[in-house]
Order: structure tokens, then sequence, then C-alpha cells
């Protein structure tokens, strides 16, 4: 297996507090993923360390919901979650550069991912995480440049 983790940059003309304000704002997901249809905060939840959120998702005519928490709540530097039990890594870093922020998506698939693939999917779990490793390369690009055109006020 390849390509398991994965990250691209856009520059977005706006500070890094107000990008943090946008991403971690999970409410809004649905707005700018290309599979995530919808997140909600559970509880009182909100953007911090600790609180855990529930994200529908979308593709391949397929719906599945997955349950999040977030692991870096760090306004204007980054905002990170972990999906289920540890089985991918998601993050927004932002970073001050000349015209703005450069806003950086990561995703990593992890070792608890992996396994719970396999164990779910048996002989189909390669295939399984091929597609789901596919859809974070493509769709990080699309998402980037939709958050930079609603952070722009063009979205």
């Amino acid at each position: 297996m390849e390509n398991l983790a994965h990250s691209s940059s856009v520059v977005v003309r706006a500070t890094p507090e107000a990008v943090y304000d946008l991403v971690s704002d999970v409410t809004r997901t649905g707005e700018w993923s290309v599979q995530c249809r919808a997140c909600s905060w559970e509880d009182d939840g909100g953007p911090r360390v600790g609180a855990w959120f529930t994200g529908r998702n979308e593709a391949a005519g397929r719906t599945w919901e997955t349950r999040n928490q977030v692991t870096v709540a760090d306004r204007g530097g980054e905002f990170a979650w972990e999906v289920g039990k540890g089985y991918v890594r998601w993050s927004f870093s932002m970073e001050r550069v000349d015209g703005g922020t450069r806003l950086t998506e990561s995703w990593a698939f992890l070792p608890a991912g992996i396994a719970f693939f396999h164990e779910a999917y048996g002989e189909a779990a390669e295939r399984q995480i091929a597609t789901r490793t596919r859809a974070a390369h493509e769709g990080i690009p699309i998402t980037l440049e939709t958050i930079k055109q609603i952070a722009e006020g063009a979205g």
C-alpha cells in the first residue's frame, strides 16, 4: 500500500484566524467537502480538543456516518480530528504568508484504520483502502479551492 498520506495547499486571501474559524465550524463542511455532506457536533461540542462530531458521507451510491474526535484546536494554527477509533486523521493547518494564509489540508490512513478495514472487509480490504485513498487524493484539491472561494467571499 502506498500513498496512505496526502496533503495539498492553497493560499487564501484571509487571516489565519478567519480561515480557522471557517474550517473549524464542522457544521459548514457540506459546503466544501466532495464526500462529506453534513456534520453536527455532539452534545455541546465545538472546535475544542476532545469534542466529538458526526459526519454524513455520500459516495458511489452509498451513504454512511462517521464519528470523529477533535485532536487539535489551535485557532489560526491547526484544526485536526480523527475518524472512529484512530482510523484516519484529517487536518487543516494555517500559516501566515504574504497575501494571506497558506491553508494545508492533510489526510492519513492510520494503522488502526488499516487493521479495521482488514477486519471489516477481509479479502476486499485492499480494494476498499485504495478507493478511500483515491477519494482523499482527488478530493483534497477540490475542497481547498472551494474553501478558498468561500473565505474570499466568492462562494
